[in-house]
C-alpha cells in the first residue's frame, strides 16, 4: 500500500478547522447587537454584466444560536457574468456591541474549508470576543465547496471511501503502480466532470477571490477586512492583488507561498511534518504511556519502519478497510497541526503497535470529514482537488517524479517517501491549471499582516517570511512555538497584535516576535 490519492494531495493541504480535537464552542458569550436583516450594497460603479451581481441585496435569517444566513449570486464565469450563475452561502455573527466597525470575512483554509461551518460551529475558535464586538464575522463556503454550489464527484460514499482508502497494487513507483495511480485519477476527474458539470471549470483561487469583492460590496463594505488561515492566506493575497484598492485590514496566518510549484511545497512540507514530528517524541519520551523509548532519531526510525511493515502487511479495520502507509499518514499528520492534539499520537502508535487499526482509521476520517457511520460530512476532498489541479501545474513524467520522490526520502527520511509522484493526481484533469505560480506584491493595497509559526508543520515558517517579503505592504508576525496557525491558539501577543490591527489599524513597528 502507498498513499491514497488525497494524501498525496496533501502536500498542499492547509486546513485550520479539522486540526482540533473536538473544536471549540460555537458560540459568543455576548448577544448580538440589532443588526438589520438585510444588507444594503454598496452601490459602486461596476461593469455592466456585473451590475445585477454587485447591486444585489441579501436578506439574512435566523440560523441558529445568535447567527443569521444568507445566500448570494456570483457569476459562474468572471470572464462572462452573464453566461451563468453561482450560489454563495454565507453565515455570520452580527457585531455584538454598538461600535460597529463592519463586516469581517473568515477562510479557514483548504482548499475546500467550509468558512460556513467554521463560523456556524467554532466561532470563539475563528475569532476571539475581541473581532466579535467590533464585526460582523461572516464565513462563506468559497465556490466549490459544500453548502455554497458545490463540486461533486461520487454519488455514493462506497465510491469515495475506495477513492481515499483503497491500496494501491504493485510496488511503490513500478510501472503498474503508477499506472493504476493514474487511472484511478482520471476516473475521478472524470466522475467529477460528470456530476458537476461546467462548474468544474471554474473554482480555481482567482475566480474565489473575486467573489470575495462582489461579497464585500454587498455587505455593504467599501473596504474588505478579513480574516484567512492556512490556503485561505492565498485567497486574502490574491484578492489583495486582484483589487489592491479595496483592501482593508487584511490577517494572513499560516502563509503559504504563492511563488512555489508543487514539488518545492513537497520538500517544504515535507520537512515541516518531519520536524513536528521530532518535537513531538522529544516531548514524549519519558512521559506516561509514551511508545517511544529510545533516541528521537531512532524513534524516527521506527515510525519509517511501522509505514514500511503496513505497506507489505495492511491492517484490517472491523469495517473491512485496510490501513496502508498512506491512511496510517494521513492519521499521524491530523495530530501534528495542533500541539494539544499530540496525545493522540501515543494512542494512535501505542495500538497499530497491537494490531489495532482503529485509531487510526478514527483519525484518517477526522481528516477526511467522514462520518462514523460511513457517510461524509461535506465535499471537502473534492473540492480540495479540483481546486489545486487548477492552482497547481502538474508534471506526471515518470522519469521526474521518481527522482523528484527519491529527493524527497533524502530530505525528510521519515515521511518524503509519502509524498511523492503526487503529479499524477491532476496530469489528467478535466481542465488545465489557469495559474501561474509567481510571486504576489499587491502594489497599493493596505497594510497586511502575515501571521507565521516557526514550526508549523503544515504551511512551514519559511513561507510566511517569504509572502511577507513579497507583499508590497506586508508585516510579519512570528509566533516561536509549534502547530498550525497562531491567532486565538497560542498566546496574547499574537492575538494582542492582530486585535489592535484589526480594531485600531495598528500595525506594529518590527515583528513582535511573540
Amino acid at each position: 500500500m502507498t498513499l491514497s490519492r488525497r494524501t498525496r494531495m496533501a502536500a498542499i493541504v492547509a486546513l485550520a478547522t479539522v486540526i482540533v480535537l473536538p473544536l471549540s464552542g460555537c458560540v459568543s458569550w455576548f448577544s448580538p447587537a440589532t443588526t438589520s436583516l438585510t444588507s444594503t450594497p454598496t452601490n459602486e460603479n461596476v461593469a455592466a454584466d456585473l451590475k445585477p451581481f454587485y447591486s444585489q441585496v441579501l436578506h439574512w435569517s435566523s440560523c441558529g444560536s445568535g447567527l443569521q444566513c444568507s445566500t448570494a449570486k456570483a457569476p459562474m464565469n468572471w470572464k462572462n457574468p452573464s453566461s451563468a450563475s453561482i450560489d454563495l452561502a454565507l453565515v455570520r455573527h452580527p457585531a455584538t456591541s454598538s461600535n460597529r466597525l463592519g463586516s469581517l470575512l473568515v477562510n479557514p483554509g483548504g482548499p475546500g474549508g467550509s468558512g460556513y461551518d467554521f463560523i456556524y460551529n467554532s466561532l470563539n475558535y475563528a475569532t476571539d470576543a475581541t473581532l466579535q464586538a467590533a464585526f460582523d464575522i461572516v464565513g462563506f463556503d468559497p465556490r466549490g465547496v459544500n453548502k455554497s454550489s458545490p463540486v461533486k464527484c461520487y454519488s455514493n460514499s462506497t465510491e469515495m471511501d475506495s477513492f481515499i482508502y483503497d491500496l494501491t497494487p504493485g510496488a511503490v513507483g513500478s510501472d503498474g503502480w503508477i499506472s493504476a495511480l493514474t487511472d484511478a485519477s482520471k476516473k475521478f476527474g472524470q466522475r467529477c466532470l460528470d456530476l458537476t458539470g461546467p462548474l468544474l471549470q471554474f473554482v480555481d483561487t482567482d475566480s474565489a477571490a473575486r467573489d470575495m469583492d462582489l461579497l464585500r460590496a454587498v455587505l455593504g463594505d467599501a473596504k474588505l477586512n478579513y480574516l484567512g488561515y492556512s490556503y485561505g492566506t492565498l485567497l486574502g493575497a490574491t484578492y489583495a492583488d486582484l483589487y489592491p484598492q479595496n483592501t482593508g485590514r487584511l490577517v494572513l496566518d499560516g502563509a503559504l507561498d504563492p511563488s512555489t510549484s508543487l514539488f518545492d511545497v513537497n520538500v517544504t512540507q515535507a520537512k515541516g511534518f518531519e520536524s513536528a514530528m521530532r518535537a513531538f517524541i522529544k516531548d514524549c519520551i519519558g512521559t506516561k504511556d509514551c511508545p517511544f523509548t529510545d533516541t528521537v532519531d531512532s524513534s524516527m526510525a521506527t515510525i519509517r519502519s511501522i509505514l514500511n511493515n503496513l505497506d507489505a502487511s495492511p491492517l484490517a479495520g472491523t469495517d473491512g478497510r485496510k490501513l496502508g502507509s498512506s491512511t496510517m499518514f494521513t492519521a499521524i499528520i491530523l495530530p501534528l497541526y495542533n500541539r494539544d492534539n499530540w496525545p493522540y499520537l501515543k494512542q494512535l502508535f501505542t495500538a497499530v503497535e497491537k494490531g489495532d487499526a482503529s485509531v487510526a482509521f478514527s483519525l484518517a476520517d477526522s481528516y477526511n470529514s467522514r462520518n462514523a457511520g460511513g457517510t461524509y460530512a461535506d465535499n471537502s476532498t473534492e473540492a480540495f482537488i479540483s481546486i489545486n489541479c487548477l492552482d497547481y501545474r502538474s508534471n506526471a513524467d515518470i522519469a521526474t517524479m521518481r527522482s523528484e520522490a527519491a529527493q524527497l526520502v533524502e530530505i525528510a527520511p521519515t515521511f518524503g517517501a509519502q509524498m511523492g509522484y503526487g503529479d499524477t493526481q491532476c496530469d489528467h484533469w478535466p481542465f488545465q491549471t489557469s495559474r501561474e505560480r509567481a510571486q504576489i506584491h499587491a502594489k497599493g493595497s493596505s497594510d497586511i499582516l502575515v501571521v507565521g509559526t516557526t514550526n508549523d508543520p503544515a504551511t512551514p515558517y519559511v513561507w510566511a517570511q517569504s509572502l511577507a517579503k513579497q507583499l508590497e505592504n506586508g508585516h510579519l508576525v512570528t509566533y516561536a512555538g509549534e502547530g498550525h496557525t497562531a491567532y486565538n491558539k497560542s498566546n496574547l501577543c499574537v492575538n494582542d497584535t492582530v486585535d489592535n490591527y484589526f480594531i485600531k489599524g495598528t500595525v506594529p513597528v518590527a515583528d513582535p516576535k511573540c
